[in-house]
Order: C-alpha cells, then structure tokens, then sequence
C-alpha cells in the first residue's frame, strides 16, 4: 500500500521557487497579443515595444498563493515580506519568492528499525506524527529545509524513547509513549515555529522467536489461571455437598426424592435402559404377602376335614 511506502529525502523537500498560475498567464497572452496587433496592423514600434515589456512583467510579476499558503518575499536576498494568501506582486529581478509555506496539518510517517529496548530486546517500531507550520517566518529563515528537521527530529526522539522503555511497557502503554513522544518532539521543534499536534505509534514488530516464547508464556500462564479456576470451583462444589450431606443425613425421605429425581432426569435426556439397585421389591414385601396366602388356605382345608387335631400353623409354608 502507498501509506506503507518509507518515505525519501524527496518527500520532504518543500515548493520551491516562482510558481506559474493561469491568470499570469493568461495576461502576458492578451497583452503579447496586443502588442502584435499594434505591430502588424497599426505599425507602432513604441506601442509594440511598451505592451510587450507591460507584458513581461505582469507575468513576471504577478502571483497567487493559496488559502492555506504563506510566501516568502524576499528582496535584494533580505526579507521583505510575507505574502499570502490570494493575489500578490513582486518586481522582476529585484523580488523572488524561494519558499512556498503550506499551514495546513501535515502527516509525516517515520520508524526506528532494530533499535534496542531498556530490556535489550531489538524493535522495529512505526510511527505517525500531526504538526503544522505557527510561524512561517521562523521557518523559512531559521531552518533549512524544515521538514527533513522535523522528519529527523522525530526519528531521532523515537529512538531515545525506545531505549528507555521496556518491552512490555511499550505493547501495554502505547497512550503514555505516544504522549511522550509529543512532548519531547515539540519542545525540539517549538523554536523552528513548527507545532507538533499528536504522534501516534502505529505498530510494534519484534523478533519472531521472541513472539514464539510470548505466545508460549501467555499459554501456560491461562492454562495455570484456568487450573486455579477449577480447583476453586472444586472446593467450593465440595463444601456445598457437604451442607446437602447434612440435610439429607437428617430428612432420608428427601434423599430417596431425590434419588429419584436424577434417575428421572437420567432417563428422560437419554432414551435407554437403565438398572439400579433398589429396595422397592422389599418395601411391597412379596414374600409376607405369598405366606399369608398359603396359610389361609391350610386353614381352609383343615376346617373341611374330619380330623379332630387341633390346627397347626406352619409359619415356614407347606
């Protein structure tokens, strides 16, 4: 991507020198016009001669700076004024206007490749900084070249943050370095008249095996909390059994419901057979019932019977 591209020296040289426009133009063509005409149909060397050294210097003359622009005036090499924005004028020859001062906020990316931390862990760190031009005459005259300034200047202070910040200071803290950054940029660059509004730190790249052992220390060091979650929630599972132990220990009817009640839910989420000890069958007592039975029905036999004996019951069966 074009934002990824690192910037070159080339990208920070400012406009320099005169600057043509379209009205500038546009008058030296009228006016050259008029001098010929004054030429070849009227025959008049003063008038040819005068409209086309008019014309030479309004075009020579005659400039436009922008909204956002400020323009450096200078006469004679010393600094006249500071011109701009809208239409404005110089004298040929004795007036140039070498630096064109764009006030709007500038972007400048700048990085710090394999620089060491305060913990000797070798970064590569990108960076983005806002600032804008408060005094174009501090500028132009005190600075050469002011933006490869700031573009150094900033470089320069990332590298000195970097060295005194330790690595996990810098992946949790971006805010407080970016802060900083600012801080430290701007006093370097108050006195140039440049402004610096924030710096924003845009990545930080480390070593890949140095993000292989992170990844492994932030692992186990889950995989521990996770351990100490569990066994937490085992004590406290095993202290709440204990107060049911309790409850049940003294009411065993609410421990048969709910013996019950998971076997119900056993079944009921799982369509199977299941077979469980239990003490129903002792509960109905078959075996009391089947030995009344039987003896009920000796006594009847023995009242059809002639014998005189007296009846005998045998509680064992027939």
């Amino acid at each position: 991507m074009e934002e990824d591209r690192k910037p070159t020296m080339d990208d920070w040289i400012g406009s320099r020198g005169a600057r043509s426009n379209g009205l500038a133009i546009l008058v030296f063509i009228l006016l050259a016009g008029l001098a010929a005409y004054m030429y070849f149909m009227m025959n008049s060397l003063p008038l040819t001669i005068g409209f086309g050294v008019l014309a030479v210097i309004i075009g020579f003359s005659m400039r436009i700076a922008r909204q956002w622009e400020r323009v450096v005036v200078l006469r004679l090499g010393k600094f006249m004024r500071l011109a701009g924005p809208g239409l404005f004028w110089i004298i040929p020859i004795v007036d140039e206007v070498p630096i064109w001062i764009d006030l709007r906020i500038r972007t400048t990316f700048f990085a710090a490749e394999k620089t060491l931390t305060r913990d000797n862990v070798p970064v590569n760190v990108d960076a983005v900084m806002f600032w804008t031009v408060v005094e174009p005459i501090k500028v132009a005259l005190e600075v050469e070249e002011y933006q490869k300034a700031v573009f150094w200047a900033a470089q320069t202070t990332l590298r000195d943050v970097i060295g005194k910040t330790e690595l996990s200071e810098m992946l949790t803290g971006r805010e407080h370095l970016d802060e900083e950054l600012k801080v430290m940029i701007d006093a370097r660059t108050e006195s140039w008249g440049v402004s610096v509004h924030s710096v924003e730190i845009r990545d930080v790249m480390i070593p890949l095996e140095l993000q292989d052992a992170m990844s492994r220390e932030a692992q186990a060091d889950r995989e521990r909390r996770a351990r100490v979650i569990l066994a937490t929630a085992e004590v406290e599972i095993a202290d709440k059994f204990s107060e049911a132990a309790k409850s049940y220990r003294k009411n065993p009817e609410a421990f048969s419901l709910r013996a019950m009640n998971i076997l119900y839910e056993g079944i009921k989420q799982k369509t199977a057979l299941v077979i469980v000890p239990s003490n129903m069958v002792e509960s109905l007592n078959p075996g009391g019932i089947l030995g009344y039975v039987s003896q009920m029905k000796r006594a009847e036999k023995y009242a059809e019977s002639p014998d005189d004996e007296p009846f005998n019951p045998d509680l064992g069966g027939e």
